[in-house]
């Protein structure tokens, strides 16, 4: 995941992540269940305040877009209604599966697409 924050801009740091991760969501670049950087780790990166991270991410939890596990993290929530949510957390669980398996991308592919034509 890529956020840039540009110290120019008239728009505050952490709304500024808030709306890039959320565009990251819904354009698919970041998918259900992808996990997201730390709050730490990500002001770090910026060279920012660990509390203005922390603010973007209550704010994107709010919003439904990501959930908090604890001490597990943070990860993009399943987006849309209940077959859409269904969809993408089935997607993520192949994803981890084919990924654990060490199978490669294209061939996950072809097993998906020869599935749905079956």
């Amino acid at each position: 995941m890529l956020v840039r924050v540009d110290a120019e801009a008239g728009v505050p740091p952490y709304e500024q992540i808030r709306v890039q991760v959320r565009d990251a969501v819904r354009s698919g670049e970041l998918a259900a269940g992808a996990k997201l950087p730390t709050v730490r780790r990500l002001a770090d990166d910026l060279g920012l305040a660990v509390n203005t991270v922390a603010r973007a991410y209550r704010e994107l939890e709010g919003d439904g877009v990501i959930e908090t596990r604890g001490r597990n993290g943070s990860f993009v929530r399943a987006q849309g209604d209940a077959t859409e949510r269904a969809a993408q957390e089935a997607a993520r669980s192949y994803a981890d599966t084919v990924r654990r398996l060490g199978v490669d991308a294209t061939a996950a592919r072809a097993y998906i697409d020869a599935a749905l034509r079956a």
